[in-house]
């Protein structure tokens, strides 16, 4: 079990939550409720996963592949700290990801 924190856009804490080592953030995102869209279903077609992550934990993150860096250039407001939710695998070294979800990745399909 590891622990992942979603920030609001503004910054603030919106909750934290207990996720299972190997599962998805983008998975551990839908389940907590947070609005984050995945319109592609964790299939790399899109970049609508989009998410920001804390300079901190960007480090402990495995580097982003080349076709998800290409996805990012497509993704708006994309930052130096931005991946794919769809692409973060959880592990016990992610303890207390934190991440920010862009303001405009807000349309979350009636999830």
């Amino acid at each position: 079990m590891t622990r992942v924190r979603f920030l609001r856009p503004d910054g603030s804490l919106d909750k934290e939550v207990g996720a299972d080592v190997g599962q998805r953030l983008l998975d551990v995102a839908w389940a907590a409720r947070e609005p984050l869209e995945g319109a592609c279903e964790g299939v790399m077609a899109c970049s609508t996963c989009h998410v920001i992550v804390d300079p901190a934990d960007f480090e402990r993150l495995p580097p982003a592949s080349e076709e998800e860096e290409d996805l990012l250039d497509l993704a708006a407001h994309a930052t130096r700290t931005s991946r794919l939710a769809c692409q973060i695998l959880l592990t016990d070294q992610l303890e207390s990801l934190t991440v920010k979800i862009p303001p405009e990745s807000r349309n979350w399909m009636g999830r």
